[in-house]
């Protein structure tokens, strides 16, 4: 958990160093006193300390950093990445979803449609969006831009951030788990490019059902999994307060799942996180984004569909038994 000043636990040591730094700099300022040997001393420390703290994280740690308060959304990556954004809304059967964002867009000229998970940026925003949890008539909207994408042949491109689905009552009655499993479904028969980018939280069924794609790219300190580690942790055993256990034995990280196959690049994170540097991490993924993209789309629909089954079918390792 942040702080009010957005530090996370692990980075107080480093923070503290720096307002030290700030105190010494003033104070020559102030008393024309020539401090710079200790300065230069400190600033030489807490470049160590950085190194150290951000090149060693834990599960629990890139965990934290996904959640961070301040850690950009969907809507501060479409503005960054592509021009002539024009939201679309609702699903044509119930409402509108504000935790899922879509509609049209360029990316260095070319049309794509954009879609993702919002979290909101203040609390009366965050409040509005449900914390960027979605209803079923947010993947119902999804679908139905995505349906639009495949028809006028426009690369779809996913930006995935949620902890999950709903989980209410609601939600249920309006037939959350039919939704999800109809997304799963069509997003694997699209014969365009589909390109999805975990940029914080990808948590179960809610992260899945817009993260169907031919690539699958991960901020490096986002993680995917099929459940929190709170959950987890609450199901094994029966104490939510071994999330960070939890969290170790997953393999939820970017890093172990580019390992295991499950995503096909990762992107590389500011030290401390994409809201270090919001404006350098949406220049890393709109790169990434370019790459990705370019070989697909040379590829006819038929071509598409089966690269993306295959990916899915190359996923996990088995072993059999005589």
């Amino acid at each position: 958990m942040a702080t009010g000043n957005g530090q996370l636990p692990f980075e107080k040591p480093l923070v503290e160093l720096r307002e030290k730094i700030k105190e010494l700099q003033k104070f020559t300022q102030e008393k024309s006193i020539d401090l710079s040997d200790e300065i230069a001393t400190l600033e030489e420390k807490a470049r160590r300390l950085e190194k150290e703290i951000y090149g060693n994280l834990s599960t629990w740690q890139k965990v934290q950093i996904a959640r961070h308060a301040s850690r950009p959304t969907a809507l501060d990556y479409i503005r960054h990445i592509f021009t002539d954004f024009m939201e679309l809304h609702g699903d044509r059967l119930y409402g509108d979803d504000p935790a899922i964002v879509g509609g049209i867009a360029k990316l260095d000229g070319r049309p794509v449609t954009v879609i993702g998970h919002e979290r909101g940026k203040d609390t009366k925003d965050k409040i509005a969006r449900n914390f960027g949890l979605p209803h079923p008539e947010g993947y119902r909207k999804a679908l139905r831009l995505m349906q639009q994408a495949d028809k006028f042949g426009r690369p779809i491109i996913c930006f995935v951030d949620t902890q999950g689905a709903h989980p209410g009552v609601e939600a249920e009655e309006r037939g959350q788990s039919e939704a999800i499993a109809r997304n799963l479904r069509e997003m694997a028969g699209f014969r365009v490019p589909i390109i999805c980018i975990v940029t914080g939280e990808g948590g179960s069924g809610g992260a899945l059902a817009i993260s169907v794609g031919n690539r699958l790219l991960m901020l490096e300190h986002a993680y995917y999994s099929v459940i929190s580690p709170e959950g987890a942790a609450a199901i094994l055993w029966r104490d939510a307060a071994k999330a960070q256990e939890a969290a170790e034995a997953l393999k939820i990280t970017a890093q172990d799942l580019k390992e295991l196959g499950v995503i096909d690049q990762i992107i590389p994170e500011p030290k401390g996180g994409a809201h270090r540097d919001p404006a350098f991490q949406a220049q890393q993924i709109k790169e990434a984004i370019r790459d990705a993209l370019e070989p697909l789309c040379e590829m006819d629909g038929d071509q598409l569909v089966s690269d993306r089954h295959k990916k899915f079918e190359k996923i996990g390792v088995y072993h059999t038994v005589e």
